[in-house]
């Protein structure tokens, strides 16, 4: 299956008119070879293109997975808290903001307010949440498998619609597993650029060998169209931060099987990305700080929202998505905590 995806990622930067000039990039491939000591189909995924001068300053597939399957990263005890429904009931028990934890399903057991119920039709499954709405106050709920990655199963449910909604989804839903949530109110600011999703940052931190939490790289996922998720794997993209400043920068990625496409503004609502300062970014870092004392593996992915009222963490991943950092970044490698760490993963296994 691998080769046949390298093949059509060749295919498609061979029709893009941004690649380099074919001797540039025999060159930079054979260099890469050289220095990296595997052979760079990742290369014709993105550092093909002209405007890629740094190529060197990018992860390599085996330098990502040096850190992602290093088990110097994870502690085996905290792997289960990387479940959305274990996070969230983590984070009820800690000073983590959160989205508030409605209810959830293990098949056709749901569990609410210390109560259990067995669901076996449409109409027992509206009264369920019929009360669940009413008790809480609320007039939506988010829903989430698990386990599932890329924003994969996520749908909503509102009171509004609830029985039509449920005729679509009952059976996916009685059938699997899924975290509910209050819905997240977005930030104004950020609604202006998108507002059918919640568009999250992903900021990754990392305790060094130092045992000092450092925040390496920041990008933010925006959603397309009238889809609820914002992820880049589901069809939305994503644009790098300046972390010292909390801005966006000027350019945002697709992100496709075979190669990443480039936009300088949101496609639906035509907002520019440059220079957007992103509402309550300190706020958000000093809310990770929070969260690897809470969780502290050192090397993390966490998805923040921000509200009107400051940012909250939705998850918190184990593996995230290295070479989305890797583009936003302009290269992870250009970070000295990553290069000290690489050395030090690969000295351990040495």
């Amino acid at each position: 299956m691998r080769k046949f995806e390298n093949i059509g990622r060749i295919k498609f930067f061979l029709k893009d008119p941004n690649k380099k000039s074919f001797i540039k990039m025999i060159k930079e491939v054979m260099t890469l070879m050289i220095i990296k000591k595997e052979i760079p189909f990742y290369y014709f995924k993105y550092l093909y293109r002209k405007d890629v001068e740094n190529y060197l300053d990018y992860f390599s597939i085996g330098e990502a997975n040096t850190i992602g399957r290093s088990p110097l990263m994870h502690k085996p005890e905290y792997k289960s808290l990387y479940n959305k429904l274990f996070f969230a009931l983590l984070c009820e028990k800690t000073p983590l903001n959160s989205p508030k934890l409605i209810s959830y399903n293990l098949g056709n057991t749901f569990y609410h307010n210390n109560s259990i119920k067995q669901v076996y039709n449409k109409s027992e499954l509206v009264s369920f949440f019929e009360q669940v709405f009413t008790e809480n106050n609320i007039d939506g709920l988010f829903f989430r498998p698990p386990s599932d990655y890329g924003g994969k199963g996520c749908f909503k449910l509102t009171i509004t619609s609830l029985t039509n909604e449920l005729d679509a989804i009952f059976e996916l839903l009685i059938n699997g597993y899924y975290v509910h949530t209050k819905i997240i109110e977005q930030h104004k600011d950020i609604n202006e650029i998108h507002d059918k999703s919640v568009n999250t940052l992903r900021i990754i931190s990392l305790i060094t060998s130092e045992n000092c939490t450092e925040i390496i790289s920041v990008f933010m996922r925006f959603g397309v169209g009238d889809g609820v998720i914002d992820n880049a794997s589901s069809g939305g993209f994503f644009v790098g931060v300046n972390i010292d400043e909390g801005t966006l920068k000027d350019t945002g990625h697709y992100l496709s099987e075979y190669g990443a496409a480039n936009i300088k503004k949101h496609p639906d609502s035509g907002f520019v990305f440059e220079g957007f300062k992103v509402p309550y970014f300190n706020e958000a870092c000093e809310e990770i700080l929070k969260g690897v004392k809470v969780i502290p593996d050192r090397f993390i992915g966490w998805d923040v929202a921000i509200t009107p009222n400051g940012p909250i963490i939705v998850e918190a991943n184990d593996l995230p998505h290295l070479q989305m950092s890797n583009i936003a970044s302009g290269g992870l490698l250009k970070n000295p905590h990553i290069k000290k760490l690489l050395d030090e993963l690969k000295q351990q296994k040495s």
